[in-house]
């Protein structure tokens, strides 16, 4: 009898704890490759009229920017007239504080917020669309410091001359218990901020190239370490140590948008940018100081809604609206789904999540390259353009458009 009770109550918990997820505390997932692996127990397939709705909050001011979750707690930014603003709110949608962090890019036709807040140890960190730095207590939402990077680095330039023509859309990144950002200037294409006080670590020199939209990542693989990201016209691999740099691979992007943070598996790095452009695969030499091109696809062309890598396939969705994968190491073609709409793309519990320009949510079934739509829904609420990238925490399913943010239960129990 007690060997049943123990049983009984192993089924409960294992049960009630389906959802074991860790917190997503980087733009794209705890990874920042849009692929939330610790997400099981997720419905595979959606109600026709799309998941149980859970809260809403609106408010949230002009923005692009997607969601940190961490402890149960959401984190975002808005634009408020030329003023950005971080937001924290519960499990519940309850707004828990609002922080008015400064001055924010009139957008050049697409005003709006473009950071998600990276959470680190307590903290908030941001990178405004003016190259402002911030620091914030995430309990709180108090500022702790700001650094602008492009009047420290910009040896007298005019902040005009150094921002992309849309501002900049970085979300930093934290690596040794240092704060990565990508300035864009010819003393600091990249620099590491002390996370206590902001003062420069290191910088790594630059040559003319602006910062790209890019957020960097950190290359782990076959022994290999570094900081890798896009800039306008190369693709860059920095030592996190000092800030050497190790490679710059040329690649020229078209209006200098690279806004895909790359990709990578087994030594291929694979990268993608819009207007027909596509991408490319670099292979990474043996002893991890250069690339070089394995392959290009155009029809692939990613204008900013990120990639994932599965089982050794890329999956995006196209500026034509197509859906594509590819083969990563020979780039081959394996599946074209036409008109499923252009968009941002992760991955959770087996599932692609697309978020379409159209304001349509799509789940598919990846398998071995094939695409199989299973669901989809829309989301009305909130205007403006559908840029946001959504998120999956804990069975949640996080949805920003514009000035709402929406909740989603995609649990199967």
């Amino acid at each position: 009898m007690r060997g049943m009770f123990a049983t009984m109550i192993a089924l409960v918990c294992c049960l009630g704890f389906a959802v074991i997820a860790a917190d997503s505390t980087d733009f794209r997932g705890p990874d920042r490759n849009g692929i939330f692996t610790a997400e099981t127990g997720l419905l595979k397939q959606w109600p026709e009229a799309g998941p149980k709705r859970m809260w809403t909050a609106e408010g949230l001011g002009q923005g692009y920017a997607s969601v940190t979750v961490v402890g149960g707690k959401v984190y975002t930014t808005g634009k408020f007239g030329d003023s950005g603003a971080l937001f924290a709110f519960d499990n519940k949608g309850k707004q828990l504080w609002r922080t008015d962090y400064g001055d924010e890019f009139h957008g050049s036709g697409y005003p709006g917020s473009r950071t998600t807040p990276t959470y680190y140890k307590g903290s908030l960190y941001l990178m405004t669309s003016l190259g402002t730095v911030v620091a914030a207590d995430a309990e709180t939402g108090k500022i702790k410091w700001k650094v602008d990077v492009l009047a420290r680095f910009g040896e007298g330039q005019k902040a005009e001359s150094l921002l992309p023509k849309f501002g900049i859309a970085e979300s930093l990144l934290v690596v040794d218990d240092q704060l990565i950002c990508t300035p864009g200037t010819k003393k600091a294409v990249m620099a590491a901020l002390s996370l206590k006080d902001g003062q420069t670590l290191w910088t790594t020199p630059g040559n003319d190239e602006i910062s790209a939209y890019c957020s960097p990542r950190l290359y782990e693989d076959g022994g290999h370490r570094f900081i890798l990201t896009m800039t306008a016209a190369s693709m860059i691999a920095v030592n996190p140590k000092d800030g050497a740099l190790i490679f710059r691979q040329s690649y020229p992007a078209t209006y200098n948008i690279h806004a895909v943070s790359p990709v990578w598996q087994d030594g291929y790095i694979y990268v993608s940018d819009g207007y027909g452009q596509g991408g490319s695969c670099f292979k990474l030499a043996d002893d991890g100081k250069s690339v070089s091109l394995a392959w290009r696809e155009k029809t692939l062309d990613i204008h900013h809604g990120g990639t994932v890598l599965v089982d050794g396939v890329i999956y995006g969705a196209s500026n034509s609206k197509h859906w594509i994968s590819l083969d990563l190491k020979t780039g081959k073609v394996l599946e074209t789904v036409r008109r499923q709409g252009k968009g941002a793309l992760i991955y959770a519990d087996g599932r692609l999540i697309g978020y379409t320009e159209k304001g349509e949510v799509v789940m598919a079934k990846p398998n071995k390259g094939k695409i199989e739509v299973v669901s989809r829904f829309e989301m009305k609420e909130g205007s403006g353009h559908h840029w946001s990238h959504p998120v999956v925490n804990k069975g949640t399913l996080y949805v920003r458009h514009g000035k709402v943010l929406a909740a989603f239960d995609v649990r199967a129990n």
